[in-house]
């Protein structure tokens, strides 16, 4: 079996190490992320670890959108109504969050 990478020329192979490093450091960010969202999960801490337990959260989200779903690179149109979508998703989980701390 032969390794596909091997044909490559250097050129080609240091265009390809650009093309990966966002969608690489994206993940280990996430990664990174969710390990401390575990670790304040599993510890406790102290008594209000669910407020930075929902901000790491809202950093993962911040970093799908503007990395993953690529919106930085969009007109200020699209910049908008996603934001609006995101914030319409934190509402929703917010009311949620006040129903079931509610009873």
């Amino acid at each position: 079996m032969r390794n596909p990478l091997a044909a490559l020329t250097a050129d080609e192979r240091a265009a390809l190490r650009k093309h990966l490093r966002t969608p690489v450091l994206t993940f280990l960010a996430l990664t990174a992320l969710l390990a401390v969202n575990v670790t304040l999960g599993a510890t406790l801490p102290f008594a209000h670890a669910w407020a930075l337990e929902l901000l790491v959260a809202a950093a993962m989200a911040l970093v799908v959108l503007l990395v993953s779903m690529e919106v930085r690179h969009e007109p200020p149109m699209v910049k908008l109504f996603s934001g609006l979508g995101f914030f319409w998703v934190a509402i929703m989980v917010g009311m949620t969050l006040t129903d079931y701390l509610g009873r």
